[in-house]
């Protein structure tokens, strides 16, 4: 998965992109970690994560990303944003399930996004996910709160 250092630089120019919508600045208060870990399930459906580097075809990955509160002021109305590399396609699941999708990085909408084909409403195809937002209400100070979404390398 060559892709990977693309998508690591992608994923941490995010935290720049990281929304504060009240008076708290991004780069004084939070802290990003970001992992990727393979997903591995077992015989008996236990799921393990194993941090990974480089990964074949078909392989699931989470990425999850962990914004720590560095400050002694609770942070309100935080939203963060996750991108999804275009050699990964997203697998619908994220954590928390708040989450919203975007397909053009600007217009936000609850999952699963949907369009009008034909006179019809049909779900857009997770391939087409560029990007995830979780709106975080509260932040307390010197807390953390993680994100995650699960990708299949393409």
């Amino acid at each position: 998965m060559k892709g990977f250092n693309v998508l690591r630089n992608t994923l941490l120019a995010s935290l720049a992109s990281v929304c504060l919508l009240n008076t708290a600045h991004a780069d004084d208060a939070l802290k990003m970690d970001l992992t990727a870990n393979q997903v591995i399930k077992n015989a008996a459906g236990k799921t393990s994560y194993v941090p990974v580097r480089t990964a074949p075809a078909g392989t699931v990955i989470q990425y999850k990303a962990t914004y720590s509160n560095i400050i002694n002021k609770d942070i309100q109305d935080l939203a963060v944003v996750l991108p999804i590399p275009a050699n990964m396609t997203f697998t619908g699941e994220a954590s928390p399930a708040s989450a919203q999708a975007s397909i053009d990085g600007k217009n936000y909408m609850d999952m699963p996004l949907m369009r009008k084909v034909n006179g019809k409403m049909v779900k857009i195809p997770f391939s087409e996910y560029r990007t995830l937002r979780w709106n975080i209400k509260l932040l307390p100070a010197q807390k953390s709160a993680a994100v995650s979404l699960n990708t299949i390398v393409d």
